[in-house]
């Protein structure tokens, strides 16, 4: 890591580390209204505490989401204290479709401890989903000013992007790694823009929304943060076959074993070389063997090169649409700076 990036890197944990600070009292308020047991797991889904209530050491995740909602109202001259609400929401959003998600995908481990179904069961997972999802909104609601109709637009077309990518992902399961019914490299796209980038740019644009901005200044946020979107899943992607069980808290290869359509996998697919024997492979049942010969033979094919190249060309096209929307200094930089620590990181 050259000190340029290193630089960049510890730039974007202080503004990262400044915003959770400014979010998380709100964040804990709004948790804190629910009766004493869905507070629990609500906490729990949160990363507050383990599901005995104890505080478990692994922490609550960076806080993106939060921070480019901060970020982005800051950087249209609004004072971030006055849109935590928005910033809130996002968060909540988040860790709802996180709970949601690894029922629907089987995950056991989240953030090095039991998924939240895992803990508690389905049922309780998904009504404590809906619970996160319901103080987001009435967070939302209870924003200060009187900005909350474009927000609320924001939130709303966000979540049904979000549904609708998670269902097409759930779908690509079910279709051959080969052949005319292939998933295509194509739709992968434009579920990840649904399913990721409609969450980072509906947190990159809301504070600005709250603020009163310009609709060009919050439309071109929110397409920024959803170029954010593509970069993070292309990177998540990358992580979710070679990433270190010890840093992300995962199994090793665990997209290999879950037969994920990752833009790795369908780029190898395409390999006149090895995509036969790479479909042959994640046709059978995936275990220790097959799935590290099956990283392997993905790697020789350009795969995870082509996953790097989409994170490079996604936080680029980011980068440079808010430079050209004319944000206020230091936070324009500061969003920036966030912006391409997701090119870095390792969980």
């Amino acid at each position: 890591m050259t000190t340029s990036t290193q630089t960049a890197t510890f730039e974007a944990a202080e503004s990262l580390a400044r915003c959770r600070d400014l979010v998380q009292p709100a964040l804990r308020a709004t948790v804190g209204a629910l009766d004493r047991d869905l507070e629990m797991r609500c906490g729990f889904a949160l990363g507050w505490w383990d599901s005995d209530g104890r505080a478990d050491g692994h922490g609550t995740g960076k806080g993106l989401r939060p921070a480019l909602a901060l970020l982005g109202a800051q950087a249209v001259g609004a004072p971030p204290d006055t849109v935590v609400a928005g910033a809130v929401a996002v968060e909540l959003v988040h860790v709802f479709s996180l709970a949601h998600d690894d029922i629907m995908d089987g995950d056991e481990r989240r953030r090095h401890r039991p998924s939240l179904w895992k803990a508690y069961g389905v049922g309780t997972a998904v009504l404590t989903g809906d619970a996160l999802l319901a103080l987001a909104l009435g967070a939302l609601a209870e924003a200060p000013g009187e900005r909350h109709g474009e927000a609320a637009r924001l939130l709303a077309r966000m979540l049904l992007d979000l549904v609708g990518g998670q269902a097409a992902d759930v779908a690509f399961e079910d279709r051959p790694w080969t052949g005319p019914r292939a998933v295509t490299l194509a739709e992968y796209r434009h579920m990840a823009v649904r399913k990721t980038g409609a969450l980072l740019g509906c947190s990159a644009a809301i504070g600005a929304a709250l603020a009163g901005a310009p609709a060009g200044v919050v439309a071109g946020l929110e397409e920024a943060g959803r170029h954010l979107g593509l970069a993070f899943q292309a990177v998540d992607d990358v992580l979710g076959i070679w990433g270190d069980p010890s840093v992300t808290g995962k199994p090793a290869f665990g997209d290999l074993r879950r037969g994920k359509k990752t833009v790795p996998v369908l780029t190898a697919l395409a390999d006149p070389r090895g995509g036969d024997r790479l479909a042959e492979l994640l046709s059978g049942e995936r275990t220790g063997p097959e799935v590290r010969q099956a990283a392997a033979l993905v790697a020789e094919a350009g795969g995870r090169a082509a996953a790097e190249r989409m994170a490079r060309h996604h936080l680029d096209a980011a980068v440079g649409g808010l430079r050209g929307l004319g944000l206020a200094e230091p936070a324009a930089a500061e969003l920036i700076a966030v912006a391409r620590s997701l090119a870095d990181r390792r969980q």
